[in-house]
């Protein structure tokens, strides 16, 4: 190989270096969102679970309350809202926040209980 052309690859392999060093924040932020939807898809799944198993207990006579509340995950059930009136049961959970400096965000999930066959 000439000097020249080792020169030219030598110059190509520092702007590749300082390309990728470039795009980490972009992909560690990308991958941060992605993480946070998960959060928020996962908290929003376990209400729903809580809920319906609130409704089972409900309507076989049993306490909602406290079967939605045992229902969730116990990284959501200390910040939860249960909700058990005599026709429907309503969970509330706080969003597991990745970072302290995003905003507060809780997701609600109600079933509402009929006597109707639907």
């Amino acid at each position: 190989m000439t000097r020249q052309a080792a020169s030219s690859v030598r110059r190509e392999g520092g702007t590749a270096s300082v390309e990728t060093i470039a795009a980490v924040p972009f992909l560690l932020l990308a991958a941060l969102v992605a993480a946070q939807l998960v959060a928020a898809g996962y908290a929003l799944w376990s209400a729903g679970v809580a809920v319906r198993a609130g409704a089972r207990a409900q309507l076989v006579g049993g306490d909602g309350k406290r079967a939605a509340r045992q229902a969730l995950p116990a990284l959501l059930r200390d910040g939860a809202k249960v909700a058990d009136e005599d026709d429907a049961v309503s969970v509330r959970v706080d969003v597991p926040r990745l970072l302290p400096a995003l905003p507060p965000l809780a997701l609600e999930a109600e079933t509402r209980l009929d006597g109707g066959g639907g």
